[in-house]
């Protein structure tokens, strides 16, 4: 935990790494960045730990978390630098992170101009014919089951139809722990989906739960735990965070 009683200094320092990450986002509801350390230490360019905690962060390619807590500890700094409140790192500092993102979020990811242009233009074969997909509308929904719900309309451009597919699925933690993708999907009762079509959109889907498409600059994250619950996804991850934003 990090200390109450704050020297003026540390303040400082938090102060203006605050301001080097809020330039780094579009939009926050709120964002608090506290440095934890003493003259003593930074002159040996050591910081004890530092947190960064912020409510409805807005990235630059318009994608929305609800929460977002990073917690590092042992940072090794160049010290001249961390004496004028410029955190700049002699390697990369190891920690925690946890995310969390509203059903809205994750809608709000699939309807953002950065998202849509993933969900255009997909190639896929069905019965043997090599087919041009468009996602038009994508419904996403967190149920209480720790499932995903996606309701989706996609244009064939070949045959200018529209096809409207539903499906569960349950998240699981990609390789490499940088995204979520969706297995053992399943369909409502006396419903069948091109199961070609279902496929292109689920691997879609994951790239949009891409924790990459969530992190600040010099911070990267990795996927170690994950919770679905009634409208919430929260992602517990190893933070890793080789600079600072300046």
């Amino acid at each position: 935990m990090l200390q109450q009683n704050r020297s003026l200094g540390e303040q400082a320092i938090d102060k203006v790494a605050e301001i080097a990450i809020a330039s780094k986002l579009d939009e926050s509801e709120s964002l608090s960045v506290t440095v934890n350390t003493d003259p003593g230490q930074l002159a040996q360019g050591q910081v004890q730990a530092v947190a960064v905690e912020g409510k409805g962060l807005v990235m630059q390619q318009d994608l929305r978390v609800e929460e977002l807590q990073i917690h590092v500890k042992d940072i090794a700094v160049n010290p001249l630098s961390a004496m004028f409140g410029k955190i700049e790192l002699n390697g990369p500092a190891f920690g925690k992170a946890r995310a969390v993102l509203t059903e809205s979020d994750i809608n709000r990811a699939f309807n953002s101009e950065y998202i849509s242009r993933k969900l255009n233009n997909l190639k896929v074969t069905v019965d043997g014919q090599l087919l041009t997909i468009d996602v038009k509308t994508v419904e996403c929904q967190l149920l209480a089951t720790g499932k995903i719900a996606l309701n989706a309309e996609v244009l064939v451009r070949e045959t200018a139809a529209t096809e409207k597919i539903y499906f569960t699925a349950k998240p699981q933690i990609a390789a490499g722990g940088w995204a979520i993708s969706l297995q053992d999907v399943e369909y409502p009762e006396n419903q069948e989906f091109s199961p070609e079509l279902t496929a292109a959109l689920a691997d879609k889907a994951g790239e949009v739960l891409n924790l990459r498409n969530f992190e600040i600059e010099g911070m990267s994250l990795r996927i170690q735990q994950l919770d679905v619950q009634a409208g919430l996804l929260t992602l517990q991850a190893e933070a890793k965070v080789e600079q600072f934003p300046s």
